[in-house]
């Protein structure tokens, strides 16, 4: 199931609205016609008492009419004509109400499907909102990315709640299924971002992208496990981030040179201080080496391989290369990793 990003009235607070109203009606009828219950006649001819009255309204209004009860006097009858008729019309419309809300939400939200389909193009799918998720949606964020050009697949009741009030389009489903990630368009998305928060359905959903995009969309998987990183760059992922062996060296970097921590929490915080970005080489920098450049490059990502500038080792820039680099973030925006 598509749920996209929107506001609405709860299902129970609108059904309790319509009873409400179709309670006051009934109400209000069994009122008038108890106060003028002198010009009714019933079967009985003996009167009619407050039940007499609450059954004449329900069953009039209900358009059900079994003439065991009449209106003689002409005040009567001008009452039924006046208000009984349009009350019973108005009743019809509160009860039918609900059936035509629901048809038509039904249509609409089809009709948003079939709109968001069409506008949808090199997006990104990430699959978890957990808290490896909501990280990554941040990242993406902070870094300029349409909001919606990205889709989660999340199973989790509190997940899809969170991310559609979050205003991000959600699809509800395992993404180990084929079906749910052809549902989020899979076969034409820029990047599928894998953050379950188990190492086995990370395979698994690898495996089930790899065969449905034939290895031409990028995998980008988190593993908790060190030894299972092999295991999902075998199953076709491009990049695999091992959560718990990133966390070990961030502590022991926090043990032996704390200061090493500041700058690496200051270049991975977008908007904060000092940021790495990546460009594309200019037409003027091939041929220099890239420590002569204005700005601080760390990086050359040269036909998919990065190429360290660190050491005694030259190298010098080439026609087509993405120049890693560190930028104030105060300068202007760049493509930022």
């Amino acid at each position: 199931m598509i749920n996209l990003p929107r506001v609405r009235q709860g299902p129970l607070r609108a059904l309790g609205i319509r009873m409400g109203l179709a309670l006051a009606l009934v109400l209000v009828t069994v009122t008038i016609i108890y106060i003028d219950r002198d010009g009714y006649r019933d079967v009985n001819e003996d009167g009619l008492t407050l039940l007499d009255c609450f059954y004449y309204a329900v069953v009039s209004l209900s358009t059900t009419g079994y003439g065991d009860i009449t209106p003689v006097t002409p005040h009567a009858r001008l009452i039924n004509v006046l208000f009984i008729t349009p009350a019973r019309v108005l009743f019809l419309i509160i009860l039918v109400g609900t059936t035509l809300e629901v048809l038509t939400d039904q249509y609409r939200n089809s009709l948003r499907v079939t709109r968001w389909r069409r506008k949808l193009k090199d997006h990104v799918i990430i699959c978890g909102y957990g808290t490896k998720g909501r990280a990554a949606v941040a990242a993406l964020l902070e870094t300029g990315y349409d909001k919606s050009r990205i889709v989660l697949v999340e199973n989790r009741p509190d997940g899809v709640r969170q991310a559609q009030a979050n205003g991000l389009a959600v699809i509800d489903g395992n993404a180990t299924r084929s079906a749910v990630l052809l549902e989020a368009d899979v076969k034409n998305c820029k990047a599928v971002i894998i953050a379950t928060d188990s190492d086995e359905a990370s395979v698994l959903i690898t495996l089930t992208v790899r065969q449905l995009t034939a290895g031409q969309v990028r995998i980008i998987a988190s593993v908790r496990e060190q030894e299972n990183a092999a295991l999902l760059k075998q199953s076709g992922a491009h990049h695999v981030i091992v959560s718990s062996a990133t966390a070990g060296r961030l502590l022991g970097l926090t043990t032996t040179a704390p200061p090493l921590i500041d700058v690496v929490e200051d270049l991975l915080t977008p908007g904060q201080g000092m940021a790495l970005a990546m460009r594309s080489a200019e037409r003027s920098e091939v041929g220099r080496n890239p420590r002569e450049l204005a700005t601080l490059a760390v990086a050359l990502i040269r036909r998919g391989k990065v190429l360290p500038l660190g050491g005694e080792q030259k190298v010098t820039i080439e026609t087509g290369d993405l120049i890693v680099y560190i930028r104030d973030e105060s300068s202007a925006v760049d493509l930022a990793v």
